[in-house]
């Protein structure tokens, strides 16, 4: 027994050994389990029990991030320490001299020059371990000096929060800072940098409502709490006990706040693949084999006939690719990005970053159906709700600040009908959407894969070039639906969509888009890689088209050829050789 009362050890071995040991050893606060320090280390400062993330000092985010854990740290400026002369239980001045001392950092604020997958890239970190990473004078310093520098460099910046609001020892110079950011939140946007924020555990107070909420895109640590006031002073204030995940990194992404939560181990990873994106680095293609799912001819009624309402049919045959496959197929480093900053995550209305045929990098936004009843039912059969097309807005917006191309895949019955969709102002949203396409300063290509149905469709269907895959079909209205209110019987169904020129030939005749994509013999849903190779040259081919053209030009361009769309329109003929080209 090495430590029992005949072992002769004396007290300060004792306390000595006590001292290593608790070098050695790191108790979770959240469950209690004893970590060996080494493979805490390992395992990124989280327990292997309950996976709780710990705080990390700058260095360790650094390391961590920083390719081959290399990096500069950046001088920043200094302030006067206690300018309010503040003493609660203790001066503040003694309260900064403690968490120097025991941090060995000045303040709360660290920032770092390093490389990031190839790229150099400015990284500024909120300490938590000092005084909780709160936001003073020198932090709201460091900040803007921070991006000012990323803005001379022309780096990208990362901001990493970890904090517990503005800091009360300064009081009204701390809020202050909550201005000040922003003004350099601005000016990174006016830029054209990059400026990506890294929640971490926990983030709250005047820092996530301000800078921390500002970035061109979100990342959470996965079950990190993220909030403005805290949990225990809302339940006090509402007197209702909340959800378990209420203010969590997972709770936010729900509600359309951030764009992804990740585990710290692939941050470094997902990092890179964004960073790629967003500075146009150059990407080798790939070479992408998708299967094609047997077909099921029963669903496939009467395409030897070729009228319209089998166009209908074969635009909504249940085993044509969808959003999610075309992504799969033709878009290398695929970042799916989330919500809309306002309400929720609409899983109808999926988009994110990539590179379109492995050589162009591109925001691709479309509706995704589902395949199978599960799946339908979470994407809600690819009729968005407001979220959705506000969360297409903001990505258009992004495309614009980087000047990436907007390639859009529509295919949707519609904008979903609901009652709450409505409360959450479903036509304001749409009309949004389609303002905002026509205004972007960058390419813009939009096609039609399967459905264009009403308003739901054209509001991410008004680029600078509409396409539509051979065997879709556009429509103010389901041709059975039309059937019902004018023929006042389902059964003429065929006859309306004869009637309302749905095609994509129609569509060309009407010169309501600009180009009609093959498709292999019998639909798209026969041949999923002819389809796609047939897809993503025509949008390469198009996007490349527009790159010539001055951004300045564009939305004036789509203007016109939107106000002369339907101006002269000559008597269609009959569609009796929808095939022919």
């Amino acid at each position: 027994m090495l430590f029992g009362k005949k072992s002769g050890i004396k007290n300060r071995n004792r306390e000595r050994y006590d001292r290593i040991r608790r070098l050695m050893w790191i108790k979770c606060e959240s469950c209690g389990h004893l970590v060996y320090y080494k493979d805490y280390k390992t395992n990124h400062y989280i327990c292997p029990r309950c996976g709780r993330a710990f705080i990390m000092t700058p260095k360790q985010r650094f390391d961590l991030l920083f390719d081959n854990n290399e990096w500069e740290r950046l001088a920043l400026p200094t302030v006067t320490d206690d300018p309010l002369n503040f003493v609660d239980r203790k001066a503040y001045k003694d309260r900064l001299a403690e968490a120097r001392a025991e941090t060995g950092y000045n303040d709360a604020i660290t920032t770092a020059d390093g490389v990031i997958g190839g790229i150099p890239t400015t990284i500024c970190v909120l300490n938590g371990d000092f005084m909780l990473g709160s936001m003073g004078r020198a932090a709201g310093d460091g900040i803007v000096a921070s991006m000012e520098h990323a803005i001379e460099t022309r780096r990208p910046f990362i901001m990493v929060t970890c904090s517990g609001g503005a800091r009360m020892q300064e009081n009204i110079l701390s809020l202050m800072q909550m201005a000040r950011t922003t003004v350099a939140v601005n000016k990174l946007h006016a830029n054209g940098i990059p400026y990506i924020v890294l929640l971490t555990d926990p983030t709250f107070g005047g820092v996530t409502a301000s800078f921390a909420m500002l970035g061109d895109i979100h990342i959470a640590e996965k079950g990190a709490r993220i909030g403005f006031a805290g949990r225990r002073v809302i339940e006090q204030n509402i007197r209702e006990k909340l959800p378990a995940d209420f203010q969590t990194a997972e709770y936010l992404y729900t509600h359309g706040m951030v764009d992804m939560v990740v585990p710290r181990a692939e941050l470094k990873a997902h990092l890179e693949k964004i960073l790629a994106v967003l500075t146009k680095q150059p990407h080798p293609a790939k070479n992408i084999n998708i299967a094609t799912p047997a077909a099921d001819n029963k669903k496939v009624r009467g395409m030897g006939e070729n009228d319209a309402y089998d166009k209908v049919l074969l635009a909504r045959n249940e085993n044509r690719p969808h959003f999610l496959d075309y992504i799969n197929g033709i878009v290398d480093d695929w970042t799916y990005l989330a919500g809309d900053r306002l309400f929720g995550e609409d899983p109808a209305m999926c988009g994110g970053i990539g590179y379109w045929r492995g050589d162009i990098p591109a925001v691709i936004i479309g509706q995704e159906k589902g395949r199978t009843i599960e799946t339908r039912q979470f994407h809600r059969f690819g009729m968005p709700n407001p979220e959705g097309y506000r969360k297409s807005q903001r990505l258009m917006r992004l495309a614009e600040k980087f000047q990436l191309p907007v390639i859009t895949l529509f295919d949707t019955a519609g904008a979903f009908a609901g009652s709450a969709a409505e409360e959450r102002g479903q036509s304001q949203a749409v009309a949004s959407s389609i303002a905002t396409g026509l205004s972007i300063k960058t390419p813009y290509v939009a096609v039609n894969v399967g459905e264009g149905g009403s308003g739901g469709a054209i509001a991410i269907g008004t680029g600078d070039r509409v396409l539509m895959l051979e065997n879709t079909i556009y429509s103010v209205i389901a041709p059975e639906s039309c059937a019902s209110i004018l023929w006042k019987d389902n059964k003429f169904k065929a006859t309306a969509a004869a009637a309302m020129k749905l095609t994509a030939r129609d569509m060309a005749d009407l010169n309501v888009i600009d180009q009609i994509v093959d498709e292999p013999a019998g639909g798209a849903h026969t041949d999923w890689q002819t389809t796609m190779e047939l897809l993503s040259t025509a949008v390469a081919d198009q996007v490349i088209d527009l790159q010539k053209i001055p951004v300045d030009e564009l939305p004036a361009r789509r203007a016109e050829k939107f106000l002369a769309m339907t101006r002269d329109v000559e008597l269609c003929a009959p569609d009796n050789d929808a095939d022919d080209k």
